[in-house]
């Protein structure tokens, strides 16, 4: 009998933290002792650096030109804590589908039983959620992940990406595919930034499950090539890590989201530009805007 894997997808723009959370989160699953895969979809290849000492690993399609056919096991290492890292990785430049690469490498495990054979817990698929289209959307699209969380700041182009994200989630879930768990805000340091999160989840009938502040911890530690969880275990950054850790290991339901259409959002986003400029004018005394 086939052992029931929690496969989760985590989304997000280039440059919001995504790899960082997802490393985090691997990382602390693991603590926690359950047997965790983290599978990188982004084509550069980088995921999985900070469980690995910040070295870079063969990615699938590499091993793919090279060789022609890949025992799955070639594709497969092991970071921190035991944890089995993958990346997919792209086409070579300029030719063919960056989200190809995810539709081969799962193929490739998923053919060799190599999820069963590791008796994972845990699949976590680390994707770049600028564009939710062909080879990125296939963890959504094929129900291949259970539960779909995205990463985002309170900057209205990483909420643009979530909201386009929703839409992708939205447009399969009546045919199997995965639905939304909630929203990871990160780098939220001002109450105004968590206001502006809680108000875009609120429209579009999701949750945030937790607030991740910016903090020099994480840029210490990722210049050591190595996960907060790792490198500095006792601060409170760690602490809020396994935070989201423990709420992913819970999280049992998701949902189907209710995204905005694009006049719905700028009119949205219009209306906190002028909250924050008059706060900033002086206007609005309440000091909950944290500005």
């Amino acid at each position: 009998m086939s052992r029931k894997i929690k496969q989760i997808a985590i989304y997000g723009k280039g440059g919001i933290g995504k790899s960082t959370t997802t490393s985090n989160l691997s990382a602390a699953l693991s603590d926690m002792g359950y047997r965790v895969m983290q599978f990188g979809c982004d084509p550069k290849a980088d995921s999985t650096n900070t469980l690995r000492d910040g070295t870079y690993i063969p990615t699938v399609l590499d091993l793919l030109r090279e060789k022609g056919s890949v025992d799955a096991h070639e594709a497969v290492f092991q970071g921190y804590n035991n944890i089995y890292c993958v990346e997919a990785g792209g086409p070579a430049p300029g030719v063919g589908c960056a989200g190809r690469g995810i539709t081969t490498a799962v193929s490739l495990l998923k053919q060799q039983n190599i999820f069963d054979e590791l008796e994972l817990d845990y699949v976590i698929y680390d994707v770049l959620g600028d564009v939710v289209c062909g080879g990125f959307a296939v963890p959504i699209r094929e129900g291949i992940a259970e539960h779909v969380f995205t990463v985002s700041s309170s900057d209205f182009m990483a909420i643009y990406a979530a909201n386009n994200l929703f839409k992708g989630i939205q447009k399969y879930s009546n045919s199997g595919g995965a639905l939304l768990g909630g929203v990871i805000a990160n780098s939220v340091t001002q109450s105004i930034q968590k206001k502006i999160i809680d108000d875009f989840a609120e429209r579009t009938g999701t949750k945030v499950i937790e607030y991740i502040p910016r903090s020099l911890t994480v840029t210490q530690s990722e210049l050591a090539g190595k996960t907060t969880i790792e490198a500095q275990p006792d601060s409170e950054q760690a602490n809020i890590y396994r935070s989201l850790a423990k709420q992913i290991a819970d999280h049992a339901e998701s949902l189907t989201p209710s995204p905005m259409d694009l006049a719905q959002l700028k009119i949205w986003a219009a209306e906190w530009s002028d909250q924050i400029m008059a706060a900033e004018s002086g206007l609005i005394k309440d000091k909950s805007t944290g500005i």
